[in-house]
């Protein structure tokens, strides 16, 4: 279909507006199998940081195959390879059953931006208004091209969303999970409802129901600490935090409380526009338990490094502050940063720096860690490196200036404890 047309029996004449949240299922591992046909069905390993037949490195993504022995996203390779070992190595030893083995990729991000780029240009085709979240997810509002009319039982709107997913998949290749309702929020909760290859559609006045029932920590926003803070004042599901006293939420989340209360009653007023650039770039990881493994730290901190340089330079970004966060049991918070003298662009120095900055934690129990650049600079001209970087032994700055976790809960935890947390961590 053409930009612009709208499907059969479709009007635009509504009060409502018609949201859809695109995900590509674990879009790094689709792309790999869009590359070798040969991988679909088997467990896919993508790192980062990582090189073939090594044990370095991180998991950027997991198939779903995968997930299913134990293998997730941001975990250290050499963890993966316990429980997931490589084909290559299952039909050299007899006592490995092949059927219990997967491949493992390195991550390829210009493949990716490639393959992503015609989803892309199918969502702008298909809608008026565009957000782009990532190279994988976005928002479109579809209100102008189709309704929430109910034709032979279902909505036009779901009609529609079906088209769309149905193009990504026959002219792109790769699954989409797409979520339709009336708000952003509402149409992000909808598309991780049912993955992968999902399509859920939540009409108007049922966005309440909807989210009643599900847990607290499924709305939007809604992240592991803020989970557990609301969970202990007895807020177990959406329900119980659409039914909760704004005032009390106010008083102790601010005006992201008054948000998140809105959120889980099916209110979000935000216009799907497009996204302005980063301010910061970062990628999170959490243990399955607190460790105090010196190897598994250094491990993880260095496939998030090469994780978080890749997706600056797939931005044409350059950055001049390098900072890592560091969570220890029970849940504190501690980010540490380093100023370089100007604007770089250089993944070794991305990873030595966090690494020293992680030896100020050397023997400490760690439940997740972090790795940020912030400051940026966006440039279309060669990018810099900093070949006079002083090195280890530079000042640290320990005052960071926002929150851990894209809902702002580290901010929120840190900031009742006096502790302070980088900006923009955002796993």
């Amino acid at each position: 279909m053409s930009g612009g047309e709208t499907l059969p029996g479709a009007t635009a004449d509504t009060d409502e507006r018609i949201v859809c949240h695109v995900d590509v299922d674990c879009f790094y591992a689709s792309c790999e199998r869009l590359r070798d046909p040969d991988l679909r069905g088997d467990p896919v390993v993508v790192g980062m940081g990582y090189e073939a037949g090594e044990s370095h490195g991180a998991v950027a993504t997991a198939s779903y195959e995968a997930r299913e022995y134990g293998v997730e996203s941001a975990q250290p390779i050499s963890q993966a390879l316990e429980r997931l070992p490589r084909k290559e190595r299952a039909r050299e030893d007899p006592s490995l059953d092949p059927a219990d083995a997967g491949h493992y990729r390195t991550v390829d991000l210009e493949y990716y931006r490639e393959v992503a780029g015609r989803i892309k240009a199918i969502l702008r085709e298909c809608a008026d208004r565009i957000r782009e979240v990532s190279v994988d997810e976005a928002y479109i509002d579809v209100t102008e091209r189709t309704a929430w009319t109910v034709v032979d039982g279902r909505p036009l709107a779901e009609g529609y969303a079906r088209h769309v997913k149905e193009r990504i998949a026959r002219e792109v290749g790769v699954p989409a999970s797409v979520g339709v309702a009336p708000n952003m929020s509402a149409a992000k909760v909808a598309s991780d409802h049912d993955k992968p290859d999902g399509l859920v559609v939540v009409e108007p006045g049922e966005v309440r129901e909807f989210f009643a029932p599900l847990p607290v920590s499924a709305v939007h926003g809604v992240g592991p600490v803020t989970a557990r803070e609301l969970q202990a004042r007895g807020i177990e599901t959406a329900g119980d935090l659409a039914a909760a006293d704004p005032g009390t939420l106010r008083e102790r989340f601010g005006e992201r409380g008054q948000t998140l209360h809105n959120r889980a009653r099916g209110h979000d007023d935000r216009d799907v526009t497009p996204k302005g650039r980063p301010k910061s770039l970062s990628r999170e990881s959490a243990f399955t338990e607190a460790t105090d493994d010196p190897e598994r730290q250094r491990e993880t901190v260095t496939g998030l490094a090469a994780d978080v340089a890749d997706r600056a330079a797939g931005k044409d970004a350059l950055y001049r502050t390098i900072g890592i966060k560091v969570v220890t049991p029970p849940y504190d918070v501690n980010t540490r940063e380093r100023s370089l003298p100007g604007p770089v662009a250089d993944a070794d120095l991305v990873r030595e720096v966090a690494l020293d900055l992680l030896t100020e934690f050397a023997g400490a129990s760690i439940r997740k860690l972090g790795v940020r650049v912030s400051n940026l600079q966006f440039a279309a001209a060669e990018q810099a490196r900093l070949d006079g970087w002083e090195g280890p032994g530079e000042r640290d700055d320990e005052n960071g200036d926002g929150d851990g976790g894209t809902d702002g809960d580290a901010r929120a935890d840190a900031g009742a404890r006096g502790q302070s947390s980088l900006a923009d961590f955002d796993a």
